[in-house]
């Protein structure tokens, strides 16, 4: 029966190296802060597990055999590898490098999270943002399916299995064509809305103003006349412009200039965006992310 052999260790590998680079067991066990018979000895069961002896002992310490000098280069290549290894790693357990998936509505704007990805990605430049555009549900689908880390959208959803903390608010703006007498107010309220006739797309965010509309227009007595348009933003603002109704949208969107329109906020109103991710996401740099976020927030709210 051949004799059990025992596995080479990293520090098999340390002692070694240390010992020629001192020439001596015991100023390498020294350095190390080991004792020199354990030195000794590991290294006499590395040169009994390759069959080769590595050292030459004399009076004055130690030198290295042709297979010593062999051996050290290929162990020193190894250590290199493996502190490299453990370097890279670790930057990845950090958060330091690696990928977020980040999932945005194809029309959200906002100044809040354009200052997000810039503040992140100088501080994590060793991180790469990847962006998927889509509808909330599709968006919830994903994180579900762990196909995106993060989802930013409007509002707050809890959601089963799934996290969410609320990040900025944006006002409510009333989109109106020029010359309608709702322009000629400072700011409207919802009571100066009854009546009025909303045009909203198929697309989201269109469903989410129609709830809107309904729920606060029904809060006082008076059900909204809405009309849903199979176009995007870009052609909903030329219906308005024509004259055919009104529209909502954010804050944010008022830097968007388009031609024949004009902007009022809706007093007392804004619309909260969140961030929303699994609760079993473990991404180390989807949390750096949500961090910086987080303190972006919180800067936010002082400063007001």
């Amino acid at each position: 029966m051949d004799k059990m052999r025992s596995p080479i260790e990293l520090r098999h590998l340390r002692y070694l190296i240390a010992a020629a680079r001192c020439g001596s067991f015991r100023k390498a066990a020294t350095e190390l802060g080991v004792r020199v018979s354990s030195m000794s000895r590991r290294i006499r069961d590395l040169e009994d597990e390759i069959g080769a002896t590595l050292f030459i002992r004399h009076r004055s310490g130690v030198r290295l055999t042709q297979a010593g000098e062999i051996f050290l280069w290929r162990a020193q290549s190894a250590i290199g590898q493996l502190s490299s290894a453990e370097r890279d790693v670790g930057a990845i357990g950090r958060g330091e490098h690696g990928a977020v998936r980040v999932g945005v509505s194809t029309s959200m704007a906002s100044d809040f999270l354009a200052m997000l990805m810039k503040v992140f990605s100088a501080e994590y430049s060793g991180v790469q943002l990847d962006f998927f555009e889509g509808s909330p549900t599709e968006q919830i689908q994903a994180i579900r399916s762990h196909g995106i880390d993060v989802a930013f959208m409007l509002g707050s959803p809890k959601l089963k299995y799934c996290e969410t903390v609320d990040l900025w608010t944006e006002e409510v703006v009333i989109v109106m064509p020029h010359g309608d007498p709702l322009a000629d107010l400072g700011q409207v309220t919802w009571k100066d809305l009854r009546g009025r006739h909303f045009i909203v797309s198929e697309a989201w965010p269109g469903p989410e103003v129609h709830d809107f509309l309904v729920r606060h227009l029904g809060e006082l007595g008076s059900r909204p006349s809405i009309e849903f348009q199979s176009v995007y933003q870009d052609t909903l603002m030329q219906i308005v412009a024509s004259g055919r109704g009104l529209t909502l949208t954010s804050g944010s969107k008022v830097a968007m200039r388009f031609p024949g329109v004009a902007y009022r906020y809706l007093t007392g109103k804004v619309l909260p965006y969140s961030a929303v991710w699994s609760a079993e996401n473990r991404n180390p740099a989807f949390h750096q992310l949500l961090s910086v976020a987080r303190e972006l927030t919180f800067s936010r709210r002082v400063e007001r």
